[in-house]
C-alpha cells in the first residue's frame, strides 16, 4: 500500500523512470524480465529499468528493451539529475524462469544485469531473482526503500485454442 501523498508511477516492459519527488513509488511487476533500482542517496534520486533480454548486437540493440541500453539510458539519466556514478547503489529484482521448457532468459537477464553492475563499479546493495515466480516490485527512488510482493506458484502452460474449421456443405470443395 501506498501512502496518501504517494504517486504511483508504473514502468512497464521496456521503459525506466527517474525521480527525485520523494513522493513518487516506482512500481513494475516481472517475470523473466529484469528490473534494476538505483539510487544516488546523497543526491537523493533514483530510477528503474524493466528489460526484457540482455542485449542485442547492431542497431536493433539500441532499444530500452535491451538490457545494455536501458541502463546506460538509466545511469545516464541520474548523472544528468545530479546523481554521482561513484554513489549508486543498486537493487536487482526479476529474472524468473516462467516457462520451465524454455531457456532460461531469466537466468541470462541476472547473469547480464550483475556483469553491468560490477563492469561499471556499482555497488549491488540486495537482489530478489531467480525461481519460478512473478515479483511485484514498488521502489522509493529518493531512498531506495523496495516492496516485493512474491506472486506464488508455477505459470501454467495452456495449449492455445484452436477453433473448429467449417465443414464445407455437400458438393463444395475447400482449397486450402
Amino acid at each position: 500500500m501506498i501512502g496518501r501523498n504517494e504517486k504511483l508511477v508504473n514502468v512497464i516492459q521496456g521503459e525506466f523512470r527517474i525521480s527525485d519527488d520523494q513522493d513518487t513509488v516506482l512500481s513494475t511487476v516481472l517475470g523473466s524480465c529484469v528490473a534494476v533500482c538505483l539510487t544516488d542517496p546523497v543526491a537523493k534520486v533514483g530510477g528503474m529499468n524493466h528489460f526484457l533480454l540482455p542485449q542485442r548486437a547492431g542497431k536493433e540493440g539500441e532499444n530500452v528493451r535491451y538490457g545494455a541500453y536501458s541502463m546506460e539510458l538509466l545511469i545516464n539519466g541520474l548523472l544528468k539529475r545530479g546523481a554521482r556514478k561513484d554513489r549508486l547503489v543498486a537493487k536487482l529484482f526479476g529474472g524468473a524462469n516462467m516457462i520451465k521448457q524454455l531457456r532460461d532468459i531469466g537466468g541470462s537477464n541476472v547473469a547480464f544485469a550483475k556483469e553491468f553492475l560490477q563492469n561499471e563499479a556499482i555497488a549491488l546493495a540486495s537482489e530478489s531473482t531467480g525461481g519460478t515466480s512473478a515479483r511485484r516490485i514498488r521502489f522509493w527512488p529518493t531512498d531506495a526503500r523496495v516492496k516485493q510482493f512474491v506472486v506464488p506458484g508455477d505459470v501454467d502452460t495452456v495449449a492455445p485454442v484452436v477453433a473448429p474449421q467449417p465443414q464445407p456443405e455437400s458438393g463444395e470443395i475447400v482449397l486450402f
